[in-house]
């Protein structure tokens, strides 16, 4: 694949970080991962380290703290759901600030919080020290299905040509003077999508006939392959074993 341009979540540097290959940075935030949501939800002293962590990482990154907090965001949804456990939830109750809540919905409020916090931070941080094609690479290196990366890629090339042709269409529409107002006009936006639908299909299947043509046989070559040395996996790999040697103690 081409080397395309600069992801919105990632961000330009040359740290320590930035320069791990990609399959050891995928690696240590999946082992991380998991050593977070096997910690009991009592030990709320193990998840402060592991944000300690975190923070050590992203510092060491050069990535500020608003960068972090503006991207996490996305984790609003789950958010807004761990809020609503205790109020719906059943069991022991018990009254915080005059609102009966449950007891069992606030632990399980505060697990899904805590991990999922957690998570969300890693993956910003891989995500904003790693180019996505680069992360790709590195899924390929450790021997993720090959269809699976293949479907990423083309998503990952061909995601703003899709955007930008939606772009296009909504010009398209604006300059005949039609604006969406209510529910009157959802058939001109249904017709738009299935358009946009037979569209990317058709060039999806252009890109197909033209990629045989170059003898694409089903695997896609490795024009940039990533090796790590022992070195580089033992510095990627520090934050799982230092969270797995939290976990240790929290048992």
């Amino acid at each position: 694949m081409g080397a395309g341009h600069h992801h919105q979540l990632y961000r330009p540097g040359d740290s320590v970080v930035h320069r791990l290959p990609p399959q050891c940075k995928l690696l240590a935030v999946f082992a991380f991962a998991i050593v977070v949501v096997a910690t009991p939800r009592e030990r709320f002293w193990a998840f402060a380290v592991y944000a300690a962590l975190l923070a050590a990482v992203a510092v060491a990154a050069r990535v500020p703290l608003a960068y972090v907090l503006r991207r996490m965001v996305i984790e609003v949804p789950f958010v807004l759901f761990a809020f609503l456990i205790p109020v719906i939830g059943l069991g022991e109750r018990t009254t915080v600030l005059g609102v009966s809540l449950s007891v069992p919905g606030l632990w399980a409020a505060w697990n899904i919080l805590a991990k999922a916090t957690l998570g969300v931070i890693a993956s910003i941080l891989l995500a904003a020290t790693t180019e996505p094609r680069v992360i790709l690479i590195g899924a390929q290196r450790l021997r993720l299905p090959a269809l699976l990366v293949q479907i990423a890629m083309f998503m990952l090339r061909y995601m703003d040509v899709i955007v930008d042709e939606m772009r296009r269409m909504r010009v398209a529409r604006e300059s005949r003077g039609f604006e969406a107002r209510d529910l009157r006009h959802v058939p001109v936006i249904a017709r738009s999508a299935g358009a946009l639908f037979i569209r990317s299909y058709e060039r999806g299947e252009r890109v197909h006939l033209a990629m045989l043509s170059r003898g694409y046989t089903g695997k896609m070559p490795i024009i940039q392959d990533i090796s790590a040395s022992v070195r580089q996996w033992g510095i990627a790999l520090a934050l799982p074993a230092a969270a797995l040697a939290v976990w240790g103690l929290s048992w």
